[in-house]
């Protein structure tokens, strides 16, 4: 049940934005967690490596979408139970 809370969460990525912005601003989250977070996340944006091809039209997109998910997941597992519970992710 906590996993689908969560890839619906992440699914809808409007919803995403705030709690990003409270993980990366909320002084309860270590450091080391947050420059994991931007390491993930800057590495998904650097490398240009796709498993398919995005010329693939839609299939070639699922592979980016299914990175960013499992990268926003992580984060999620890296959060506070704070906000966790601020975002009904628990």
């Amino acid at each position: 049940m906590k996993t689908l809370k969560r890839l619906r969460f992440i699914l809808t990525f409007k919803k995403s934005l705030p709690f990003l912005k409270d993980f990366f601003l909320s002084g309860e989250v270590k450091l080391l967690k947050k420059a994991i977070s931007i390491l993930l996340l800057v590495g998904y944006i650097v490398l240009p490596f796709d498993a398919i091809p995005d010329f693939f039209a839609v299939i070639g997109l699922v592979d980016d979408l299914t990175v960013l998910t499992l990268i926003l997941n992580q984060i999620v597992k890296m959060a506070p139970d704070s906000l966790k519970e601020k975002y009904h992710l628990e």
